[in-house]
């Protein structure tokens, strides 16, 4: 087999894999490498929309609740932190009928917050339900 044939058999394999990975129905040269750049634009467009959801994930505050033998152990972390958000999150305890046991409170730039909280007072609170009412305080102060 001469060298061209072997170069117009190694494009025609590549043409090939490049049709089937975008899946394109197309047969002409021209055609495959159209449908492989609306195929590419198309995954630029979903990496941008990835993107945007990892940002608005990241910009959500992050509540972890952990039951202890006698109560809960609750972390907490925005980076957005506002006027308002302890006395939002200490309300959101007192809600639930959570006494502050200790706390370690930071607030510069962003807002932290490690706080133990003693047993309810309604025994039907668990770990899932103070998250998701701190995590309401956190987004009424914010705003998110």
């Amino acid at each position: 087999m001469t060298s061209r044939d072997q170069k117009k058999a190694v494009l025609h394999e590549k043409l090939q894999l490049l049709r089937s990975v975008t899946n394109s129905s197309a047969l002409s040269k021209a055609s495959i490498i159209v449908d492989a750049s609306k195929y590419i634009q198309e995954l630029k467009q979903k990496v941008e929309a990835c993107k945007q959801d990892l940002a608005e994930e990241s910009s959500l505050p992050m509540v972890t609740v952990e039951t202890l033998e006698k109560g809960f152990l609750i972390n907490v972390f925005s980076d957005k932190n506002c006027p308002g958000l302890l006395v939002s999150v200490l309300q959101a305890f007192q809600e639930l009928g959570l006494d502050v046991l200790d706390a370690t409170i930071s607030s510069a730039d962003s807002f932290r917050l490690e706080a133990i909280g003693g047993e309810p007072q309604n025994e039907s609170v668990d770990a899932q339900m103070v998250r998701q009412v701190v995590v309401q305080a956190i987004k009424k102060c914010t705003g998110s």
